[in-house]
């Protein structure tokens, strides 16, 4: 086979091919004597397989390590193993369109664009239309995101079906507009301190989930007195953590760090 040749057998272009010649991926064959290179069998084969590690997101130094671990192998065993790679990927698109399918049958929402673990937990509890829950839940999948571990789920399944979750969020709201200095403010941090229950605050630990610089970022996601609810909030469980001081007060305003460690659990769930 000439160049243009493989390159459509395989599905990539010619230029790819000469690039891989010149980076060393792909050895160059030996030319005929009308000067045209003369590929074979064992050259598609490499090449499709070069194709497939990239689709699967390999760069082409990782390519070239794989490839290394396959010399010497035969046949069949490389083209089971690219049949293999095939498979993978097939099971992987019919589940993102299984996933779509009940997308396209259905509005919509939270937990069929989330993972599994998480959608649980989303869907835990009574529904709400409070704007301060829908925000929380948006907060709860950026920790999940960023690594929120299974326990910290599990724990935070007990909060979520507390029934007086939703009253607080529903003082949260209450509070969109009120300036920082609302009387209000530091009852309903306390009442949002007291009901986070141990077992969140033991599986969360000392140091997550969470990212550097996110504390600051939530606080700026909220109306000027929820954000203040918020801060306090993060203070007092920072204090509980911490095993120091008295756990019922949110009005300790801890440092900076201490804020940064207690990171969104601070709010209702």
């Amino acid at each position: 086979m000439r160049i243009g040749e493989i390159a459509a057998l395989v599905g990539v272009t010619s230029r790819a091919i000469r690039h891989y010649h010149h980076i060393g991926l792909l050895p160059e064959p030996d030319r005929r004597a009308n000067g045209y290179r003369s590929y074979g069998v064992r050259d598609a084969v490499v090449l499709a397989r070069v194709r497939r590690l990239t689709e699967l997101g390999l760069g082409l130094d990782e390519v070239r390590d794989v490839l290394g671990d396959t010399e010497g192998r035969e046949l069949m065993e490389v083209l089971a193993e690219l049949d293999a790679d095939l498979a993978r990927q097939e099971a992987g698109i019919r589940e993102r369109r299984r996933r779509l399918a009940a997308l396209l049958e259905a509005p919509v929402s939270d937990e069929e664009t989330v993972p599994p673990a998480l959608a649980e937990l989303l869907g835990t509890g009574p529904p709400t239309g409070s704007p301060s829950a829908d925000r929380d839940r948006e907060h709860l999948t950026l920790l999940d995101a960023a690594g929120m571990g299974s326990e910290v789920r599990a724990a935070l399944m007990r909060l979520a079906e507390d029934p007086a979750v939703p009253v607080l969020y529903e003082r949260l709201d209450a509070l969109a507009g009120a300036p920082v200095g609302d009387p209000r403010i530091g009852r309903l941090a306390a009442d949002l301190v007291a009901a986070v229950p141990d077992e969140v605050l033991a599986a969360i630990g000392p140091d997550g989930p969470v990212v550097p610089g996110f504390g600051e970022a939530l606080l700026d996601d909220w109306a000027p007195a929820q954000a203040e609810v918020v801060r306090l909030v993060m203070a007092g469980l920072a204090v509980r953590m911490a095993g120091t001081g008295d756990e019922g007060s949110a009005g300790d305003e801890g440092s900076a760090g201490d804020e940064e460690q207690a990171g969104d659990e601070g709010s209702a769930g």
